[in-house]
């Protein structure tokens, strides 16, 4: 395989799986949470105006993921999923250290590394945004 093969499996492979998760995690929060548990967990997490926060974090996860698997506005869903990250590990998981299972931050600073290398490449050649904005918008837009 030529470089620009790997750099192109790779790509889809981040993509399409982070996407994957994502949207999982967003799945979860409006179907077996509810968002009205979604905004019950949020607040007691003293997240801030959780019951604003948990329907955009859904939709966001939600949303977002699917649009990774697809790689549509890849750079900013993957910018806007990053954030999201960095705002679970500071106000709900870097207080309890690095393991999950003490719901520490070890799942959500992998997911926004991931997110945030995403937003730093970009989708790819294999993605909705190529077949729309063609190499060259994506490019510019690098």
């Amino acid at each position: 395989m030529t470089n620009s093969a790997l750099t192109t499996t790779a790509r889809t492979v981040l993509r399409v799986i982070l996407g994957f998760l994502f949207a999982a995690h967003g799945w979860q929060k409006f179907n077996e949470w509810t968002i009205a548990g979604t905004q019950a967990a949020f607040g007691q997490m003293g997240i801030p105006v959780a019951d604003i926060a948990a329907p955009i974090v859904a939709g966001l996860e939600l949303g977002g993921g699917i649009a990774l698997i697809l790689g549509v506005l890849t750079r900013v869903v993957a910018a806007l999923l990053a954030l999201n990250m960095f705002g679970a590990l500071v106000l709900v998981h870097v207080s309890a250290g690095v393991f999950v299972e003490a719901g520490g931050y070890e799942l959500v600073l992998l997911l926004g590394a991931a997110a945030l290398a995403l937003a730093l490449v970009g989708p790819g050649r294999i993605s909705v945004d190529r077949a729309i904005f063609g190499k060259t918008k994506l490019a510019a837009m690098a």
